[in-house]
């Protein structure tokens, strides 16, 4: 006798302060070719220079942004740092539907959000080994003016003692991005060997 056992899509979130190079482990985890379904997150704020319209995010208007959020088609959305971001909800829905567990990188503010919405993601905090590594990872990136720039770096605190709302944690430490990425590889496998397993409702 075989047995077949059911096996629900998850809902990862991935977050943390700015600098801890959420965009690089999701960067590289496509480089891997893991067989996540990648959420784009939609932002009214301009590229920056490299980053690409329907890759990096979906770059609208205010007007487009805030028309998405009138009709209800975002997952989570807020402002932060003064511009709007959110996860347009059809990505995940035809993810589900194709069986394909979906990834998506959110700000700190944001995975709280998506625990009211939907209390079985799964959310995993990425940091750094240090606030001083962090900070000079902001200060080295150079996309920010020094009055965001310090905006930025005064949040780190609070962001940081949100660590507790989450289900796991992960180092993203110097030099070690494919650590970073085959535990976090290594918690979704476990997430799909639980007796219980989690089933988002979206």
């Amino acid at each position: 006798m075989t047995w077949t056992l059911p096996r629900y899509p998850l809902l990862i979130v991935i977050s943390g302060p700015p600098g801890v190079g959420k965009d690089s482990v999701l960067r590289r985890m496509k480089e891997l070719g893991y067989p996540f379904h990648f959420v784009v997150t939609a932002t009214d704020r301009p590229p920056r220079p490299g980053e690409v319209h329907g890759v990096d995010y979906f770059f609208l208007s205010t007007e487009e942004f805030l028309r998405l959020e009138r009709e209800g088609e975002l997952l989570e959305h807020a402002i932060v740092y003064g511009e709007h971001k959110g996860v347009p909800k059809q990505q995940v829905r035809d993810a589900f539907a194709s069986g394909k567990d979906v990834v998506m990188r959110v700000d700190v503010q944001g995975a709280a959000t998506i625990r009211q919405l939907a209390p079985e993601a799964v959310l995993i905090f990425l940091t750094a080994e240090s606030e001083e590594v962090l900070i000079r990872r902001l200060t080295e990136r150079g996309t920010e003016t020094p009055e965001k720039l310090a905006e930025r770096i005064g949040k780190i605190r609070w962001e940081m003692n949100c660590m507790e709302n989450f289900d796991y944690v992960v180092v993203n430490r110097e030099g070690e991005l494919d650590r970073a990425v085959a535990q976090i590889a290594a918690i979704i496998e476990a997430e799909h060997c639980r007796v219980h397993p989690r089933r988002v409702q979206l």
